[in-house]
């Protein structure tokens, strides 16, 4: 993800009143094979809560059963908000990570619709769908004979705003109308 994209969440989730404490926190898996791409996702997270005067908490959860301590190392801290990173192991753990930041009464950002599909209460990101395309895209390139160093690299282009209005409502969240109205999508 992009510090603007970061940027982008801690502010929507500030317009939500919800990052009013101090501090917001950051959900990471740091295990996988990006591991430093992660570390400089960090760096980049402190960086842009700074600038807005916020701190930062980061919870690591490698696996199921560390999730439930991190969630518990967040109310400790007594975070405003949660931004969950964008990782397959967090996406397969979906409905147990938002049943999570609904226990513990944390307001949670996610970067795939797919969380507030299932309860979460916003998500702001690429569609997962669009890019499994543009991946299958790629694929079809290199099966054709394409050599993968040829290929352009692409960045998404279009971030998909995604409320669910019942989980806001559930956490006592007001969602101001312009918000919205800037909404892809509003889940009921």
């Amino acid at each position: 993800m992009q510090p603007r994209t970061y940027l982008s969440i801690i502010a929507l989730v500030s317009i939500l009143g919800v990052a009013a404490l101090t501090e917001g926190a950051v959900a990471q898996s740091p295990n996988r094979a990006e591991a430093r791409l992660k570390e400089r996702n960090i760096t980049l997270i402190e960086s842009v809560a700074r600038s807005i005067g916020q701190s930062l908490e980061v919870a690591m959860a490698r696996n199921l059963d560390d999730l439930e301590p991190a969630f518990t190392q967040l109310v400790s801290a007594q975070v405003g908000a949660v931004l969950v990173s964008n990782d397959a192991f967090f996406l397969s753990q979906r409905v147990q990570l938002v049943a999570l930041a609904k226990r513990h009464s944390l307001p949670a950002s996610y970067e795939w619709r797919e969380f507030p599909a299932v309860g979460g209460l916003m998500s702001y990101g690429p569609s997962l769908p669009g890019t499994f395309q543009i991946v299958g895209t790629y694929a079809a390139r290199i099966i054709k004979g394409a050599q993968p160093s040829d290929l352009p690299i692409e960045q998404p282009t279009e971030f998909n705003l995604v409320i669910n209005s019942a989980t806001a409502r559930s956490l006592g969240i007001h969602i101001p109308p312009t918000l919205i109205a800037r909404a892809d999508e509003v889940i009921e």
